[in-house]
């Protein structure tokens, strides 16, 4: 028979059985802390998903949050869902006033609550894409901002013209009068929106904080004719103010910011958010940001849309309130996603600074300070709002993001009263 080669088994010591059972308590002890010791860490939802918590579990009441949810629905938005039929009814008066940008028809009232990072709850249609109107200011800023942080724009009180090249536009007679036409036709000059003693001294400053004045037509919209005055006769004629001096609400001088930054960019704004923004940050690939029918120029040998920068008549941004809640967030964290800067606090910062409007910071950040805003709101907060309403609430002090869709704007005020009475801690 053949001896049996095997190594005997070992037979551990006793001071080795002590020390595996003292190494098997301590794994058993921390693995029972980990859970909350990782409570403590910031949570950044991943690229398609995000956890749900129960609202208890982030110390809100779940009967007070479906008070204010239901609240909510109750106050939607009694507008057409058919955007393009709103627009004609919301701007009939206004002249030049035609679509020239893309509308869908809208969804329910929808909303997404997000406390410490997780979502808390969710009505409505928080997937569908719908526009988002004036929030789409929010996105020119950050485009703006980008640029800033690399130093591509040295100085923001310094004028824009001296970075701003000449405009060729696909459709000139939209930016410029015709050049007189002779025997032989002429080309149209370029566009320099920047040339005019008055918008000579325009700085970056003043576009971000709807200061500027500027006075001119971009994509067939005159300054002018956005949200005109009553009185016709001082339309063309009433005196400028000085850059920097006067608040007004203007989509034409958003649009210009945001051709201003794609020449600084010299590629589509949109690639430029997707690449430094709404990728790193994990939004999914449903959003679009579009321009107008006449908002092309030729930027480096090919033809590139200027997209809408407060899609007043139309374009703009077009997004889930899931990937509004991705940006709100970012908010939130001064502008880091998971260890990374995207934003720096500097630019940010600025943007929360209030200028000449009290309640403005940069576009299109509404401020809260000293209840500015809304009354029920937290101090130091700030919102992004859009027609229809589309807001996005940022709120600090509760570590807080808030995205509502097609509620009636009166009813604002207290629908987030009523999401800040559910805090328990």
């Amino acid at each position: 028979m053949q001896a049996d080669t095997r190594p005997a088994p070992l037979t551990p010591s006793a001071p080795l059985l002590r020390a595996a059972c003292l190494g098997l308590a301590l794994l058993v002890a921390f693995g029972s802390l980990l859970p909350t010791a990782l409570e403590g860490q910031e949570y950044f939802p991943p690229r398609g998903d995000w956890e749900v918590r129960d609202p208890g579990q982030v110390g809100m009441s779940a009967s007070l949050l479906d008070e204010a949810i239901q609240f909510a629905i109750e106050a939607e938005s009694t507008g057409p869902r058919d955007l393009a039929l709103a627009h004609q009814r919301g701007f009939a008066r206004e002249p030049f006033g035609e679509q020239v940008g893309p509308f869908k028809e809208r969804g329910p009232n929808t909303g997404v609550i997000i406390r410490n990072g997780y979502i808390v709850a969710e009505w409505g249609e928080p997937h569908r894409i719908d526009n988002t109107f004036s929030v789409t200011k929010s996105f020119v800023a950050t485009t703006v901002g980008l640029a800033w942080d690399r130093g591509l724009i040295p100085d923001l009180f310094e004028p824009v013209g001296p970075l701003m090249a000449p405009v060729f536009a696909q459709n000139p007679e939209c930016v410029a009068p015709r050049a007189p036409t002779g025997e032989f036709p002429q080309l149209a000059p370029p566009f320099e929106p920047f040339a005019s003693e008055h918008n000579a001294r325009v700085r970056w400053d003043d576009l971000l904080r709807q200061t500027s004045d500027w006075e001119g037509m971009l994509w067939c919209k005159p300054d002018w004719g956005d949200r005109p005055s009553g009185n016709a006769d001082e339309w063309l004629t009433r005196e400028r103010n000085e850059p920097g001096t006067a608040y007004e609400y203007n989509d034409t001088r958003v649009n210009l910011l945001a051709l201003a930054s794609l020449n600084i960019w010299r590629t589509p704004l949109p690639e430029v958010l997707r690449e430094h923004v709404m990728d790193p940050i994990g939004a999914s690939p449903t959003w679009r940001w579009t321009g107008y029918e006449n908002s092309w120029v030729l930027i480096d040998g090919r033809w590139v849309e200027s997209v809408s920068g407060g899609a007043h008549w139309g374009g703009g941004m077009f997004i889930s309130a899931r990937d509004m809640a991705r940006f709100g967030l970012l908010n939130l964290h001064d502008g880091r996603w998971e260890g990374e800067q995207l934003l720096s606090e500097g630019w940010l910062e600025q943007a929360r600074t209030p200028g000449v409007n009290p309640g403005y910071g940069f576009m299109n950040y509404f401020l809260n300070q000293d209840g500015r805003g809304w009354s029920e709101a937290s101090e130091g907060s700030h919102y992004h709002a859009g027609a229809g309403s589309n807001i996005i609430y940022v709120d600090f002090e509760n570590d807080l993001v808030v995205v509502v869709r097609w509620i009636r704007n009166g009813a604002l005020n207290e629908f987030i009263g009523k999401v800040l009475a559910a805090i328990e801690d």
